[in-house]
């Protein structure tokens, strides 16, 4: 697809922030400067590579904190601009409850804060979404990776999470908790590569169990929602659902005698 026919093929937020991106591409290239986009998560910056693509005047790099992260922000400068001298436009924070001692942070279990407490105070301070990125959470503390020019301010005015009283640090990307991630391989078969059947296997429940959570919007194949259980599902795909991992199609096809489709899915836990 050329440049003209993708751009017209875009719609919604898709359109704005492809939008976006091109005012940045302009500013870079006016500026000679590199210019860092807002945290992106992997659909999004799978639609900001193909825009990227068609400008060869211009090339990027990612920056999300640490190997694997989910939400990066994608850097923008000219081609002729040496990546070496670009500096990670982020910052890292730790939020704990002042005075908690590490007997106690020892003998929990759970961590003292949830994703949700932590991005709707850091939202509830009048940030973007797009200007936090992943959140990390232990049990004496959470960590959060931010654009740089957002963290004195949050340091400034972040005591409390939730009704909780907190205590924010500026701490380095060394220290980052960054997630071991566990993965478990599925090889089986599937009567055809319709959403609900793959993902069914892939999260261990029944067809009809999952169908009935991908039309109630739970399920996410590439950080989209999809809410049609036919949906057909290619290798390379990756399914989400809230709280239960996500899982990858890693191949899929080739036919058993009975016409089903063999599948090989990793599960990342």
């Amino acid at each position: 697809m050329d440049r003209e026919r993708f751009l017209a093929s875009l719609e919604g937020e898709d359109r704005e922030l492809v939008a976006r991106v091109l005012d940045q591409v302009e500013l870079a290239l006016k500026r000679t400067t590199p210019v860092a986009t807002d945290f992106l998560d992997p659909r999004e910056r799978s639609l900001c590579g193909e825009v990227t693509h068609f400008l060869p005047e211009v090339k990027t790099l990612y920056f999300g904190g640490y190997r694997g992260a989910e939400r990066q922000r994608m850097v923008i400068m000219p081609a002729f601009y040496l990546a070496e001298a670009v500096e990670p436009p982020l910052a890292y924070l730790a939020i704990k409850p002042p005075g908690k001692s590490g007997k106690a942070a020892a003998a929990a279990t759970e961590p003292f804060l949830n994703h949700r407490m932590v991005l709707g105070s850091l939202i509830g301070l009048g940030l973007k979404r797009g200007k936090i990125g992943d959140l990390l959470l232990s049990t004496d503390e959470a960590q959060v990776v931010v654009a740089a020019e957002v963290a004195e301010y949050i340091l400034t005015n972040l005591n409390k999470v939730g009704s909780v009283p907190v205590a924010v640090a500026a701490i380095d990307p060394e220290q980052l908790n960054t997630p071991v991630e566990r993965v478990k391989e599925i090889k089986s078969t599937v009567a055809s590569p319709r959403l609900d059947a793959v993902a069914g296997l892939g999260f261990g429940v029944s067809r009809s169990r999952m169908a009935r959570e991908i039309k109630m919007g739970k399920v996410k194949v590439n950080w989209q929602v999809a809410m049609d259980p036919d949906h057909k599902v290619d290798a390379g795909d990756v399914l989400s659902i809230r709280g239960r991992g996500r899982v990858v199609v890693d191949e899929i096809g080739g036919e058993t005698r009975k016409g089903r489709l063999f599948v090989k899915l990793k599960r990342l836990l």
